[in-house]
């Protein structure tokens, strides 16, 4: 859809009539009919406390009124594709949107600084918008990714007018399931976003590109090898991208993190939540953090109670397949459907049937199939500790690891070379928006041929194994250095050979006593590290076979570990490292799975 700016600053009005027929909608909203006149209205002023001026699209039902109102706030564009149309159908059910572009993007005054002034404008916009003459003084929030985080910040600032938000595919602790993952920067991510796609507003074109670099060096592979990463903004800008800096200057979950977090802020949302994701998604801790902190947290019973889930086989968004996987056209979903049951249910009292539904909804890969969840992690989980075994020769998928349910009594450990600079490629797994590799569930086999993988199979499956909720691993081990890196992937090998990978995690060893602490490795001393793995749903089926890999990178996706103990980005010097994991004995490294029942 092409923008509809007849001038920069010349509001447009005009009615859309559209037939109902031209849209397919979901039996359930059949209750509320789609009205076929709306009327858009372009770039409305919405002042802010402190003078600078936001602009929004409305779009409005064409019939006078006051209506339930639904506010969403961009960083992308409000003509974005594939936004406009939504908007258009959500005012043709009914409800009056305000679609505004954020301080400092497109044509918002100000200076944009990612994620800092959202909850502050985002209050004033709903409030705003509630005393509209066509806003019945009902507000929801809508958006996925940073839109989604958007509604966070909002909420947490609990504006008198919100009734509700649907934070999608979103964050909710910017440092800890956004900039890194266990402590380690997810590079690939920050920098095709944060550098390459949405540099500051004062990053002017003329300058970008004016380092002296070569075609091939500009290739962003070749871009992600830059060190120091704390200059690597160079290659692609020309002059300094601040809040990229920024991000690396603060390495830690410090007061520059605390301050922007919903996670601080869950007792402070008195709405229902409605969370979605993908278990593929670079966002699912947020996804599921979202519904926990306020299914537990939440500032009202009302809240705490209104707390609701949905989580497919998904990367950053619904699909039927994923990552070279088809999942079945069962494991697609309009999620715009559910979004209109979820404002309909709250902002119009509309009996659709939305408070008999248990809250979460999860897709289980494997199986392929959908079940409807009463909380989460489920109540009935049983855990379960997987443990590591070997010779001492796990290098590979030639090697001799193995993975049982019984703990190994004699010790023994596997020790395998990590070079930073011969990192293990990123393949699948958990990314987005801004990576050179595939995301999803794409066969780890390639991977799984080199030495410096652990690779841990079980046992051919004689019976299904369902496991859906948080997974850990506690790993004893050791490295020469003062710090070095830990990714685990939990597989799901399947009867031709082809290794899914269902989760993952990583653990940068500085912070294993907690993210907001630094603390260096002595040498070679022994450690106990608890990983946590992203969540999962899957039944691994009879036939198949469990695996656990262990190694020291995952690259692109997230930055190359320097086993030096430098500060992040600081530095452009790499060292070898020798890893030795223990097992077995007085060191069980183990996986621990979440048992769930099994599917009928």
């Amino acid at each position: 859809m092409k923008r509809l700016i007849p001038g920069r600053y010349e509001p447009l009005s005009l009615c859309i009539a559209v037939m109902a027929v031209s849209l397919s909608f979901s039996p359930r909203t059949a209750i509320d009919a789609p009205q076929n006149e709306i009327r858009i209205v372009r770039h409305v002023e919405v002042p802010m406390s402190d003078g600078v001026k936001l602009y929004a699209d409305l779009y409005l039902p064409a019939a006078p009124g006051k209506y339930p109102t639904i506010v969403t706030r961009t960083c992308y564009g409000v003509q974005r594709d594939g936004v406009h149309e939504t908007m258009i159908r959500f005012a043709q059910h009914g409800y009056a949107v305000v679609v505004q572009d954020v301080r400092g993007r497109y044509e918002s005054e100000g200076i944009w600084e990612p994620f800092r002034d959202e909850g502050k404008d985002g209050y004033e916009t709903i409030e705003w918008a509630a005393t509209q003459p066509f806003s019945n003084g009902k507000v929801a929030l809508q958006g996925g990714s940073y839109l989604g985080h958007n509604q966070w910040a909002a909420a947490s600032k609990t504006p008198p007018h919100l009734v509700a938000i649907f934070p999608g595919v979103a964050s909710t602790n910017i440092y800890a399931n956004w900039i890194t993952m266990g402590g380690a920067f997810r590079l690939s991510f920050n920098y095709g976003w944060g550098v390459v796609r949405m540099p500051n507003r004062i990053m002017l074109p003329q300058y970008w590109h004016s380092a002296a670099y070569t075609p091939e060096e500009l290739k962003y592979e070749n871009i992600l090898m830059h060190l120091p990463l704390n200059t690597g903004d160079l290659a692609s800008a020309g002059s300094p991208v601040q809040h990229y800096r920024d991000w690396l200057e603060h390495e830690s979950y410090d007061e520059y993190w605390k301050a922007i977090s919903d996670e601080e802020n869950f007792d402070r949302i008195n709405v229902p939540v409605h969370t979605y994701g993908g278990w593929f998604d670079i966002f699912l801790m947020g996804t599921i953090n979202g519904y926990v902190g306020m299914r537990n947290n939440g500032a009202t019973p009302e809240a705490r109670a209104g707390a609701r889930m949905i989580i497919g086989p998904w990367g950053h968004g619904p699909s039927q397949s994923f990552g070279g996987i088809d999942f079945t056209p069962i494991a697609n979903m309009d999620m715009f459907d559910v979004q209109l049951d979820f404002y309909d249910y709250h902002l119009k009292g509309v009996k659709n049937g939305l408070d008999l539904e248990k809250p979460v909804q999860l897709f289980y890969m494997g199986a392929n199939k959908w079940r409807s969840e009463s909380d989460w992690p489920i109540p009935q989980t049983k855990y379960r500790e997987l443990y590591l075994n070997s010779s001492g020769s796990a290098n590979s998928v030639r090697g001799d690891g193995r993975l049982t349910f019984d703990k190994p009594a004699e010790a023994a450990t596997d020790t395998y070379r990590y070079d930073p600079a011969q990192p293990v490629p990123t393949t699948g797994g958990n990314n987005c928006c801004g990576t050179p590799t595939q995301a999803g569930p794409v066969d780890q086999r390639p991977l799984e041929r080199r030495e410096d993988v652990l690779v841990y199979t079980s046992d051919f499956l004689t019976e299904p194994l369902t496991i859906a909720g948080p997974i850990k691993m506690k790993l004893h081990a050791a490295t020469d250095g003062p710090d070095t890196d830990w990714m685990i992937k939990l597989v799901d090998v399947q009867p031709d050979g082809y290794a899914m990978p269902v989760a993952e995690g990583i653990l940068r060893a500085r912070f294993r006593e907690g993210l907001d602490k630094v603390k260096l490795l002595t040498p070679n001393e022994v450690y106990e590290y608890e990983i946590e793995l992203t969540s999962t749903a899957n039944v691994f089926k009879p036939g198949h076979r469990i695996r656990i890999d262990i190694t020291s990178s995952n690259f692109p996706q997230f930055d190359r570990n320097p086993n030096t103990g430098a500060p992040l980005g600081s530095s452009d010097e790499l060292r070898v490292a020798r890893q030795t994991i223990h097992h077995g004995g007085a060191r069980p490294s183990h996986l621990i799975l979440p048992l769930v029942p099994a599917l009928d």
